[in-house]
């Protein structure tokens, strides 16, 4: 603040509304509240202040609702690598089981489950199977597993997997890992499981990513006995490419690829980063599969997980409902529930995922960073009549075998650069202040020291008008206090009589004696008290 100037500005306190404005460094007060009478040019000044202040208040206000509003704003870039981690390749068979692992014991259990079949339909199926019916006597097991069934009937990669090659270099299925999904067992190429190490690409283009052959075993299928909602009519294998860290959901993410057509899928790295709220709705929190009906004890440690996916949230969340509703879970979601048996998958599960999924239940918010792959599809026949003998003799197989069973698949990247989708706050804080400052400089030619001599002068007004009254107040207090005091002393005092042994002479008042003795002195010096 500016020093005072003249004898009469010093002899107020700090806390006179004059003082503070001839000396705060907001523009317009000293006009206002300046010596003198009031006038024109003072009524004219304190007009423009308020109208000032007023301007800059709803402009703060303004700026405070914009920021509550927690905008945001969503950015594209594209960038370049000089090297790209290869992504996760989930393959699956559309047939589930072959036909040739099928058993009269899996009939029994999983017949009417699985495939819709009536225990007096067992023999026909067999039939159709080219397998013989159960044979007299026969005892099912006393017990089933759903997970063994497709574990041991599901296609195996070693039959179907014909030539592999990832970069020109030769794979084979020890580059797969086994997992199973909805549509059984399938396999996924550079999962990253087990701490394996997760493969990379230096280039882009054909012949630069995974080139598989495969044979989809259509011998093996089974036959269509009736239509239900799990009867496949197509021919082919269901392809999804994801990020490690997402589980497949192939039966609803999957691309299918074709016998007798070479498929090249061209891919591009999208990585996405989202805001979580009160700007957006993203997530990072992992959803526990395992259905908990008491809360767990606050003291135990809790599991690791794996980092938040929509598609893992989406996964957990069918898991935790269908063990709540029937006390197991299906053979490919996750978590310590025992798997079902066959008349729990037809009675309970079946119907539970089909009402949750038309209910549209699981709340699953979009994770905070993902990784996704756009794809571009073309293909072209295989084999062409220059390589069917070719292709025949080098499989053992027959050229119509090698047209309706065999398809080559070539995943690859267009490019090693990849996309970013970003978003960002519309509207920081540091804006906000800006935005502040600017408007209180304009208006009010004021600034954050400013505020600061605002406040020191509150304070003197608080010291000066209200601690300064409880001060007075309690002075004024104690010196009633003190003056009934001593008026009661003096007068009981006056009031005592004098003792004597002996007579005395009649002693003149205390007040007009002008020699004192020893005992007038002390009545004098009482009374004075």
């Amino acid at each position: 603040m500016k020093p005072t100037s003249g004898p009469e500005e010093a002899r107020r306190p700090a806390s006179d509304i004059r003082v503070f404005a001839s000396n705060c460094s907001m523009h317009g007060l000293g006009h206002v509240f300046g010596p003198g009478s009031l006038s024109l040019r003072r009524g004219m000044w304190a007009a423009a202040v308020v109208l000032s202040v007023a301007t800059f208040l709803y402009q703060v206000a303004e700026r405070v609702r914009y920021y509550r509003e927690f905008h945001h704003q969503t950015a594209l870039d594209e960038r370049e690598s000089h090297r790209l981690v290869f992504p996760a390749v989930t393959l699956c068979n559309i047939n589930p089981l072959r036909r040739s692992r099928l058993t009269p014991n899996d009939l029994h259990w999983a017949g009417s489950a699985l495939l819709g079949l009536d225990p007096a339909e067992h023999p026909a199926f067999l039939r159709a199977l080219g397998r013989p019916p159960a044979p007299p006597g026969f005892m099912p097991s006393p017990t089933f597993d759903m997970a063994q069934l497709y574990a041991r009937a599901g296609h195996s990669l070693d039959d179907m997997l014909l030539d592999c090659r990832f970069r020109g270099e030769p794979c084979g299925p020890e580059n797969f890992t086994t997992i199973f999904t909805r549509m059984g067992k399938c396999y996924t190429f550079n999962s990253g499981a087990d701490g394996a190490e997760l493969l990379t690409t230096t280039r882009g283009g054909m012949g630069n990513g995974l080139d598989i052959m495969l044979d989809v075993q259509q011998e093996e299928y089974l036959p269509v006995w009736r239509d239900n909602e799990e009867t496949p009519f197509e021919v082919g294998i269901r392809v999804q490419i994801h990020s490690q860290e997402e589980p497949p959901i192939i039966d609803q993410l999957g691309l299918g690829v074709s016998p007798g057509y070479q498929t090249f899928v061209s891919c591009q790295q999208q990585q996405l980063s989202f805001l979580p709220p009160p700007w957006g709705d993203c997530s990072s929190a992992s959803l526990n599969p395992n259905y908990e009906p008491e809360p767990s004890d606050p003291l135990s440690s809790p599991s690791p997980s794996l980092p938040y996916t929509l598609m893992g949230c989406r996964l957990a969340c069918e898991t935790r409902y269908v063990a709540r509703k029937c006390g197991c879970r299906m053979m490919y979601m996750p978590g310590d529930a025992p798997v079902c048996s066959p008349q729990q998958y037809k009675n309970c599960a079946h119907p539970a995922i089909d009402a949750m999924l038309r209910k549209d239940s699981c709340a699953c918010p979009n994770p905070c960073a993902s990784t996704r792959y756009a794809k571009e599809l073309s293909m072209v026949r295989i084999p062409s009549r220059a390589a069917a003998r070719f292709l025949a003799r080098k499989l053992n197989r027959s050229e119509a075998y090698i047209a309706e069973n065999v398809l080559a698949l070539d995943i690859f990247f267009e490019a090693l650069n990849y996309e970013t989708v970003e978003q960002k706050k519309a509207y920081e804080m540091s804006e906000l202040l800006g935005d502040i400052g600017g408007q209180m400089g304009l208006f009010i030619g004021a600034s954050l020291l400013t505020i600061l001599e605002i406040l020191d002068y509150l304070c003197e007004v608080f010291r000066d008008k209200v601690l300064g009254y409880f001060w007075n107040r309690r002075h004024s207090q104690r010196h009633s206090s003190t003056s009934l005091l001593q008026e009661g002393l003096g007068s009981h005092r006056t009031q005592v009589p004098h003792l004597s042994l002996g007579p005395r002479p009649p002693t003149p008042p205390c007040a007009v004696t002008k020699t004192l003795s020893a005992s007038h002195r002390t009545c004098y010096l009482v009374t004075r008290l």
